[in-house]
């Protein structure tokens, strides 16, 4: 029974290690994506500005949201964590991309303007939220792929 047993965790051990290998290999390849898409339509974006011969807030407020998502992934690829106060920062970037749209582009005010500034609002107050939770309740230490503690300023791991 011991051969049994130890075939078992033999096999259990190689199985573990061959679907760690895939899954980490799939979460690298897709952060590789999304960055180089990201990339590359934020480069597309600022090319498109070149040929208008002038960029509006909006196009800025686009950047921003371009600069934002490359942060995250960046962030994610080096912690393994996905923060997200980013997405919120996204959100808030993009609803204020289109309530500048929105203003500029109609004259008459209606009450989709106050959803949107309500909308912006709730976001930021999410983003208090989070801050608070986090520094009143931190979560366990963020390890990488490796299992790694990441960010120990005491240098124990």
């Amino acid at each position: 029974m011991k051969w049994a047993d130890k075939n078992r965790k033999r096999m259990h051990d190689n199985a573990n290690s061959i679907g760690n290998l895939l899954v980490e290999g799939f979460h690298y390849l897709g952060l590789f994506a999304i960055g180089a898409v990201t990339a590359w339509a934020s480069v597309m974006a600022f090319k498109d500005m070149i040929d208008k011969g002038h960029a509006s807030v909006d196009d800025i407020l686009l950047l921003f949201i371009y600069l934002e998502l490359g942060a995250m992934v960046g962030i994610y690829f080096k912690t393994n964590h996905l923060p997200i106060r980013f997405l919120l920062y996204i959100a808030i970037t993009a609803l204020t991309r289109y309530l500048i749209g929105d203003v500029s582009h109609h004259k008459e005010p209606n009450i989709g303007l106050v959803y949107l500034c309500g909308g912006i609002l709730f976001l930021a107050l999410s983003v208090l939220a989070v801050r608070y939770a986090s520094y009143q309740f931190p979560s366990s230490k963020p390890i990488d792929s490796s299992g790694e503690v990441v960010g120990n300023s005491d240098g124990e791991k």
